[in-house]
């Protein structure tokens, strides 16, 4: 950012994230620059398709994130009686709403801002930061989101599995700030800069999204078509399948499949060392992740049925709801090298093929075809939050498959397929985490008054232009 120019001057700033401000910059805390409150006291069971639209926890952690908008993105809604018996959880525009719960130590202090104004309600598990100057307010998200003022939160949140934000919490946090009519040319600038570089995010997010389905038809095609385009077609009597090369044969799951189911382990049985054991929420996006939750070594001798072996072929049996993005019910994952003698959690189950007919790994790629995902969601039951597989439903599939060698060749075929989609894809991940880094940095930098954004930009060309020009070259 050396095409920015600096402040004048500079004061200490007596707070421990920033070392410096700019000489005539005020500090406070939040508590006297912001009216803190409640969203409604309600649960999803409160949440309907028509009245007042409604931003809840779930939303301001995944959906929408920094800014939403009523007219813009879709909501679920409450009651119009809660505009009578609830006005104080009524935003205005400019209203921060900050969700009060995260799972993760990173999303302490995630929040969204109400930039039009629509009615809306902040509903469960949210905490609302009224500004007193209205002027100021979109400063204030930019503040906000800044890495100096979400550092101070995350060291003062509490929680291990589960970590919360409280009022009192957000009251001690320390703020900085310009004048107000400089707070608004940092607001224009950040608003200005951070839309073209969330328009290169969205890009390499569309691209990343494109690999993935292509991995996806790949996988799908090469397993349920083979190979050779001109080999002879016969139809496979599946409706979804439609035609497969003609020698393949079709055989259902469970004559080619043996199960083993993992263990309901007491959660008093679990300790700090030991055997590893693999939870049915370890395995997502066909990748099991180490989790440090152990049981005593005795337990390899006492549940031999559970214990694991690399490449081993394991599916999740319960989840969230189908219809629920990354649900976890039939998420599939190979064991790999360093999960090698674990022990297998509750809600689980081992696919073990016969491989005198099926390879492990073609095996391992049919059960990630469309048909097959589609088949369990199908079958899948439970509450609205909770969806569950019995392993009967999950072995009631056919699959047309072709000879040992075919199959070998089709593995072989979709892994240097794979290398070239995982290539690219990881290159367009690392231009999107560059990209936000590059976010963050801008963000911090004019928040802190490391930049000062109030006067135009001289560029090594000598031409003048504004400064809200200059973001791509500098970061």
């Amino acid at each position: 950012m050396s095409k920015y120019q600096a402040y004048p001057g500079y004061k200490d700033s007596g707070i421990e994230w920033v070392k410096k401000l700019p000489k005539h910059w005020m500090k406070s805390q939040l508590r006297y620059m912001f009216l803190l409150g409640k969203g409604l006291t309600i649960t999803k069971a409160n949440l309907e398709d028509e009245g007042v639209p409604c931003v809840n926890y779930g939303e301001v952690h995944s959906k929408y994130g920094f800014e939403i908008d009523p007219k813009v993105h879709p909501l679920k809604y409450v009651n119009e009686d809660y505009l009578q018996s609830s006005p104080n959880a009524l935003l205005k525009k400019g209203d921060l709403v900050f969700a009060d719960t995260s799972e993760d130590i990173e999303g302490s202090g995630n929040f969204t801002q109400l930039i039009s104004d629509e009615k809306l309600f902040a509903g469960y598990h949210t905490i609302i930061a009224r500004p007193h100057e209205r002027k100021r307010s979109r400063y204030y998200a930019y503040l906000l989101d800044s890495l100096e003022v979400r550092t101070q939160i995350r060291h003062a949140v509490k929680g291990v599995k589960v970590f919360s934000i409280t009022q009192e919490i957000l009251r001690g946090v320390n703020i900085w700030f310009p004048p107000q009519d400089e707070c608004e040319k940092i607001a224009n600038f950040l608003d200005h800069e951070t839309a073209k570089i969330d328009t290169l995010i969205d890009k390499q997010q569309q691209l990343i999204q494109l690999l993935k389905e292509k991995r996806q038809a790949v996988i799908s095609h090469a397993v349920t078509k083979g190979l050779n385009p001109n080999a002879p077609m016969r139809d496979s009597g599946i409706e979804w399948l439609g035609e497969v090369p003609e020698h393949w044969r079709s055989i259902p799951l469970r004559l080619i499949v043996r199960t083993r189911k993992g263990v309901a382990f007491k959660s008093a049985d679990f300790c700090d060392g030991g055997i590893r054991v693999v939870k049915a929420s370890d395995i997502k996006q066909k990748t099991i992740r180490e989790t440090d939750v152990f049981l005593p070594e005795g337990f390899v001798r006492d549940y031999p049925k559970a214990l694991l072996s690399t490449r081993d072929i394991i599916l999740s049996t319960v989840g969230s709801n189908p219809d629920v993005i990354n649900s976890a019910v039939g998420q599939i994952g190979m064991v790999p090298k360093n999960l090698n003698g674990s022990l297998l959690n509750q809600n689980t189950v081992v696919f073990d093929p016969d491989e005198n007919r099926v390879s492990r790994e073609y095996l391992f790629y049919v059960l990630q075809m469309e048909g097959y995902r589609k088949h369990l969601d199908i079958h899948a039951h439970g509450t609205a939050n909770q969806s569950s597989l019995s392993i009967e439903d999950m072995l009631n599939f056919t699959i047309s498959f072709p000879t040992l060698k075919e199959q070998y060749e089709v593995c072989q075929y979709i892994r240097q397929r794979q290398k070239v989609l995982d290539d690219l894809e990881t290159k367009a991940s690392i231009s999107e985490s560059l990209l936000k880094e590059r976010r963050t940095a801008l963000i911090s930098a004019a928040v802190t008054g490391k930049i000062d954004v109030r006067h135009p930009v001289c560029h090594p060309t000598g031409d003048l232009q504004s400064s809200k020009s200059t973001v791509h070259g500098d970061l």
